[in-house]
Formats: C-alpha cells, sequence, structure tokens
C-alpha cells in the first residue's frame, strides 16, 4: 500500500504577472494553482541538483539587474536606480560585506532600548559606562 503524502499550507506573495501566468497554466493544465507551482519548485530543484557547482565552488545568484530598477510606482530617482544597478554587479558576498561596512561606519539605525540595571559598586558603574562606550 502507497504511503499517503504530507502536505503543508504556506501563504506566498507573487508579482501580478507570475501569478496571472500560474493561473492560465493551472486552466490550460486543467490542474490547480498549487499543483502548477509545486512543479515548478520540483523541476527548478531537478534542475539546481543536476547543475550542481563544483564542491567549494561559490553559489553565485543571478539576479537580473533590472529586477529591482523599476518600481511599480515609478518612484525611484535616478541616483537610487544608479546605486541599484551597481550593487547587482557585485556577488551576494560582496554585497553582504559592504552592508556591514557600512553598518559599522554609521551605526545601528534602531535606538537602543531602554534598560534598567543594577551595580552592586560605584566602581562596577564605571566599568560598565568605560566598556559600554566602546562599540565592535
Amino acid at each position: 500500500m502507497p504511503k499517503a503524502k504530507h502536505y503543508a499550507r504556506i501563504a506566498i506573495t507573487l508579482p501580478e504577472k507570475d501569478l496571472a501566468a500560474a493561473d492560465r497554466l493551472a486552466k490550460q493544465l486543467d490542474r490547480s494553482r498549487s499543483w502548477v507551482i509545486a512543479e515548478a519548485v520540483r523541476r527548478f530543484s531537478d534542475h539546481r541538483e543536476s547543475a550542481a557547482p563544483v564542491r567549494g565552488a561559490a553559489l553565485r545568484v543571478a539576479e537580473p539587474a533590472s529586477a529591482y530598477a523599476v518600481a511599480s510606482d515609478g518612484e525611484l530617482d535616478p541616483y537610487r536606480l544608479a546605486q541599484l544597478v551597481s550593487d547587482m554587479k557585485l556577488t551576494p558576498e560582496q554585497r553582504v560585506l559592504a552592508a556591514e561596512e557600512t553598518l559599522h561606519q554609521v551605526g545601528p539605525l534602531r535606538p537602543r532600548r531602554h534598560q534598567v540595571l543594577a551595580f552592586d559598586r560605584y566602581e562596577d558603574f564605571l566599568d560598565w559606562k568605560k566598556f559600554s562606550a566602546i562599540r565592535p
């Protein structure tokens, strides 16, 4: 007797164009939208496994520069467009390193949370004050 398949319910967000394409395929194939999306994942996974990179080789994400260069509301200024195009030329690793460097230079964007601290001695407070001023 075959084993029963286990399913999990998920929620995803897709661009309207991709959702419309999935609906068209589902109608043409007389299948559900879920089946079409699951089939796409299966085929993509099979393709990625058959074209697996050599062990130890850097994995690169293929992202077209135009994917982020056009906003749906068209409100990106020329500077931001140029920045996005130049960022997309970097590898994912280079993007992470650049983001970490920016964070190190400007500091965290979120304000510090309020804390209630207690010290046994005044010297402990002075030590805490001295070491909390040092930022990694």
